[in-house]
């Protein structure tokens, strides 16, 4: 709350003194040895000493929304996001944080993905919780919703970073969403509670989404979009990116095929192109058996329709005159396919093989 004193200056702090408490108990002169810290900061420290008016708003909002702080000093600080350049010294947290967060992938896109991108994100989402990587996201419409709630649905555990106190849910529409992420997950913040979602927080909370995980994988994203900063705070922390590739009509694949050309991020076809590029650091928690969709025996007019669908989405009409079924007929025959998880049916009428 000291004006000037950041989280590298409050490490420097910390670690000089011991603890916070011996470095609101010390003098100008022996804050003054500290690097970075001069006489005008040394100032403002001694002047800024009681802060309990403050202090008790948060621990109010703290305890009314079940959170915590966990420091950069506590054990169960996040173990990928230590070693970054710049970690945050407070992460305020709702859910419960483990060791095996060490074993995380972050999951970011366009606020407005395509079906394609959705498609895509649900696949590596689900695959990626079956392997029991935690799957980190921002918890944003669009592709990062998605990553969220299909890993919740899959059993799988999942992290949501906000640009916003943990107590302030945006956008408001994922309220639910936060508590079927809490049962299993977390949900976590460096922002102070009651913080608002003001743009200029984002980028900045990108950097501890790429900085829990081991890998980003980028599905969808213009040049410009949020999802090209957390590729670059990846790639500054040392991390692994890697980029989907979508259509050359599509806007919102011109941030990925950058990324691809440059040779900035590999290119990704399946989870299994992740898995393999991470194995080493995955080793002790990946299963043996690769991933892979399950086998169903499928009828002879099951399969008839199953082959005439592929991965792009098919009109109910266009499918009734592929296959010269009627449709009533077709309908049955695609709900007991859609049961056996093979096709998915989209708005519209539209479906499509399960990828």
């Amino acid at each position: 709350m000291v004006p000037g004193i950041g989280p590298a200056r409050l490490r420097a702090l910390v670690t000089y003194f011991g603890d916070a408490e011996s470095v609101l108990e010390a003098s100008e002169k022996e804050l003054t040895a500290v690097e970075g810290i001069d006489r005008g900061l040394a100032k403002k420290i001694l002047s800024n000493r009681n802060f309990n008016k403050e202090i008790q708003v948060q621990l109010s909002r703290l305890n009314k929304s079940e959170a915590r702080i966990v420091t950069f000093w506590d054990k169960e600080y996040p173990e990928n996001l230590k070693k970054i350049y710049d970690p945050p010294v407070m992460l305020f947290v709702r859910g419960s944080l483990k060791e095996e967060d060490k074993y995380s992938i972050a999951i970011v896109g366009t606020r407005n993905p395509t079906t394609y991108g959705k498609r895509v994100t649900e696949k590596f989402a689900a695959e990626l919780a079956d392997q029991g990587v935690i799957v980190v996201s921002g918890l944003a419409r669009g592709v990062d919703t998605v990553a969220h709630s299909v890993t919740v649905r899959s059993g799988g555990r999942t992290i949501a970073v906000l640009g916003s106190g943990v107590d302030v849910v945006y956008p408001s529409e994922n309220r639910k969403l936060i508590d079927q992420i809490l049962v299993g997950g977390a949900v976590v913040s460096e922002y102070y509670m009651g913080s608002k979602p003001d743009a200029m927080n984002f980028p900045r909370r990108n950097r501890i989404i790429s900085g829990i995980s081991l890998g980003t994988i980028l599905v969808e994203t213009d040049r410009d979009g949020g999802a090209m900063i957390t590729a670059g705070t990846a790639l500054d922390q040392n991390r692994e990116v890697f980029a989907v590739p979508g259509s050359i009509f599509e806007k919102k694949s011109r941030g990925t095929s950058k990324l691809i050309k440059e040779g900035r991020a590999k290119l990704v076809e399946s989870t299994g192109d992740v898995l393999e590029e991470l194995r080493y650091k995955l080793r002790p928690l990946l299963k043996d058996q690769p991933v892979s969709q399950p086998k169903v025996q499928l009828t002879i007019f099951e399969e008839k329709i199953f082959d005439a669908l592929s991965e792009d989405a098919e009109h109910i009409d266009a499918l009734a005159e592929k296959c010269r079924m009627p449709i009533p007929d077709l309908l049955v025959q695609l709900l007991s396919l859609e049961l056996k998880g093979v096709v998915k049916q989209l708005p519209g009428k539209y479906f499509v093989k399960c990828a």
